[in-house]
């Protein structure tokens, strides 16, 4: 039976906004990615909520805020509770973008649509797969299965492929790379069977990509350029995406002494550096063959940095030493350190922006491409300032207030505590009442080691076994114990910076910049471009195809060249739009009802239990589950709100019918029923004789035949 398959756009249509799909596949939901464009527009939340308790599974393929930004929310704010499936890679790296995202908003305004604990929550539901492992879907997802694919583009980035067994299959692509880079292996789009439905990302379906070399060579004249007036290089980049590929090669230039690239300062500056290289560091199984075959071997781990410095806030970045490089958060320079960088170099024209990825219109990165430099520009700017020394002792004075507030309620509960510890002990054993007061005397004393183990060593015939692993001394250059230490610095220095909470406000004004830094833009996005896209939809030539995320004119541009070249039905959804992409369209999803289903007589056949219905079809909306009499609904009914089902017909309207053989007959099963009536028959030959001979029954083809050759 074929399934039926629906798609609805909540966002990323004829547009470059994120991501975010809701893919029904008969009862079961998927959610394909829920991204969030820079200005956290509530549109896509506020579509997306009214499915919210629908939803039966997430499917995320990217770690970034434009496939996952929204998870957060959704969890925290909206109570979604489903199992998130995604790599391992996009389950830690994902929580490195959330993390710093929030904290560089909390570091400049009151942001308060996600904290971090719903970020916890929401990555604690997170189901961490591999690639080509097949995951079977239980309850509703009975005879699905979903395998993540590499994409490219970024570590742990993955195209799903969805199907259902001897039915469809399903595949899902977006911002995926075919080409090789230095830590990424390409796709494996290409070498896919020809799927029943393709969902194709065309962000790029008009542009052509640059090669490599030409790209690299770009990127080593403007640091070099730069670099040698005494100028800085501000590199605009994503928390824990593409900036690796980025600074892995950067590093390797920097290794280079031939480049002279040594003798300047080389910064990675996010809120969670640290943990994002720690990351990186345990991922090699996730990256390219050359990084594997170069740390199985030599033990090189590609990712441990000797140049790059590791900054987690401006303080410590003002006291590198200029001229320097650096990668900073976030790409599309509307938040974050990246935004700070900018203001503060942007009017030096010895100073260079090296912007690496084509953010969403409307942004300052996306302006300053399309519009360049040396010009004046007008910035909103928000900082978090000190309270000065009046709003300061109102502070104090309200948070003296609220401090006595929770001590009076902490002390009633603590002289119950006490009262309920007093009869229990220490170690939940009763004990006399009588020795309360020594118990609230002796809280001070060491408690008693209960339960207590003994460690036990082993032996041998010539004595105790010894540990080879317990004498190893290991030994760690000057580099590697420097670069500890400074680690160690920043850690304690973050540390006292949360111990010493500064009462402070959020403040926000308009500056005017000219900007006389140089501005470039090299792609370093890692998407496939738009011959490579005609090349994979030609490979694949999907039954039907879906264009998403692209705007009009790219959208176009495939859309004419698959009508060409495929076999299939091409769509191009709008956003809000609902699209019934079922294999045979005059299929339609139909509920039996409990009053057609009382009237069945089930008769047993050959594969199965069988029965006339007499019904007729009824189109009804969905019931909720509360309805109130005499309420008129606000809003119009969806389409996804109605459906058919089969109502029991009246007795006056029910047909008389002929009688229909569904059993295969058997001849000697027929003489039983035929003696039983006594009717005289004998069989011989395969010829069932009855009544004195006169009429004969005999098997031909599918007609039975009497004595007089009629056909019955």
């Amino acid at each position: 039976m074929t399934s039926i398959i629906k798609f609805y756009t909540l966002s990323g249509a004829h547009d470059e906004s994120p991501p975010c799909y809701l893919l029904q596949i008969d009862e079961f939901k998927f959610l394909l990615d829920c991204g969030w464009d820079e200005n956290f527009s509530m549109g896509v939340v506020n579509r997306l909520k009214r499915y919210i308790h629908q939803i039966d599974a997430v499917l995320l393929s990217h770690p970034d805020r434009f496939h996952l930004g929204i998870l957060p929310y959704l969890v925290g704010k909206c109570g979604l509770n489903c199992p998130v499936y995604a790599t391992i890679p996009v389950y830690q790296m994902g929580q490195m973008f959330m993390y710093d995202l929030h904290q560089s908003l909390c570091n400049v305004e009151d942001f308060n649509l996600f904290s971090l604990d719903d970020v916890d929550a929401a990555f604690d539901k997170v189901i961490q797969v591999k690639y080509n492992q097949i995951v079977p879907l239980k309850g509703k997802g009975i005879g699905l299965r979903i395998v993540a694919l590499p994409a490219g583009h970024m570590v742990g980035g993955t195209i799903w492929r969805i199907s259902k067994v001897g039915e469809e299959d399903i595949v899902y692509a977006v911002d995926f790379n075919h080409k090789k880079e230095r830590h990424l292996n390409g796709s494996d789009l290409e070498r896919l069977g020809r799927p029943s439905l393709l969902i194709l990302d065309c962000f790029n379906a008009a542009y052509a990509q640059p090669r490599r070399r030409s790209r690299d060579e770009a990127l080593m004249t403007c640091l070099l350029t730069t670099l040698h007036v005494k100028g800085n290089v501000l590199l605009a980049i994503d928390t824990a995406g593409r900036v690796l590929e980025l600074m892995h090669m950067l590093d390797q230039l920097w290794r280079n002494k031939e480049s002279g690239l040594d003798a300047y300062s080389l910064v990675f500056l996010t809120n969670v550096c640290y943990n994002t290289v720690e990351f990186a560091k345990s991922q090699i199984e996730w990256m390219s063959d050359k990084l594997m075959k170069s740390f199985e071997g030599a033990r090189n781990n590609p990712f441990f940095f000797k140049h790059v410095k590791l900054c987690h806030n401006m303080q410590d970045f003002n006291k590198v030493p200029e001229p320097k490089v650096v990668l900073a958060s976030n790409g599309d320079l509307e938040s974050g350190f990246s935004r700070e960088v900018f203001v503060m170099w942007a009017s030096n024209p010895n100073n260079s922006i090296i912007l690496a990825d084509r953010t969403a219109p409307g942004t300052l990165a996306r302006d300053l491409i399309e519009e360049g430099g040396d010009r004046n520009i007008k910035l909103i700017i928000k900082k978090r300032v000190p309270l000065d020394e009046n709003e300061l002792e109102e502070y104090n004075i309200k948070h003296d207030a609220e401090k006595m507030e929770t001590s009076e309620v902490d002390s009633e509960s603590s002289d119950s505590e006490d009262e309920q510890e007093a009869m229990r002990g220490k170690h939940d054993l009763l004990v006399d009442g009588d020795l309360t007061i020594s118990k609230k005397s002796s809280k001070k004393e060491l408690a008693p080691m209960f339960p207590y183990y003994e460690e036990k060593f082993k032996f041998d015939p010539y004595g105790e076994i010894i540990k080879h692993e317990d004498f190893i001394k290991f030994e760690a250059t000057a580099e590697e114990e420097q670069t500890a230490n400074e680690q160690n610095k920043i850690i304690d220095k973050e540390e006292e910076a949360g111990l010493c909470d500064i009462p402070s406000k959020c403040v926000e004004y308009e500056l005017n910049i000219y900007v006389a830094a140089k501005i470039v833009h090299i792609d370093f996005e890692g998407r496939s471009d738009g011959e490579s896209i005609k090349q994979i939809v030609l490979a694949l030539k999907p039954r039907r195809l879906i264009l998403i995320r692209g705007n009009h004119y790219s959208t176009k541009v495939v859309y004419n060249f698959a009508k060409v070249f495929i076999d299939g039905k091409v769509f191009t959804p709008k956003i809000g739009h609902c699209l019934n992409v079922t294999t045979e369209s005059h299929i339609y999803q139909v509920r039996l009802t409990d009053a057609l289903l009382s009237t069945i007589n089930l008769k047993k056949g050959p594969n199965g239990d069988l029965a006339y219905l007499n019904a007729k079809l009824k189109l009804v909306n969905r019931k909720n589950d509360m309805e109130v009499d005499n309420v008129v609904p606000e809003k119009a009914t969806r389409i996804d709100d109605q459906i058919f089902t089969l109502e029991p017909l009246a007795d006056h309207e029910i047909r008389s019918r002929k009688a229909v053989f569904i059993n295969r007959l058997k001849l000697s099963d027929f003489k039983q029923i035929l003696s039983k009536n006594n009717i005289p028959c004998e069989l011989s030959k395969g010829v069932l004789w009855c009544c004195n001979r006169t009429i004969c029954v005999r098997r031909v083809k599918f007609f039975w035949k009497s004595f007089d050759g009629r056909n019955y």
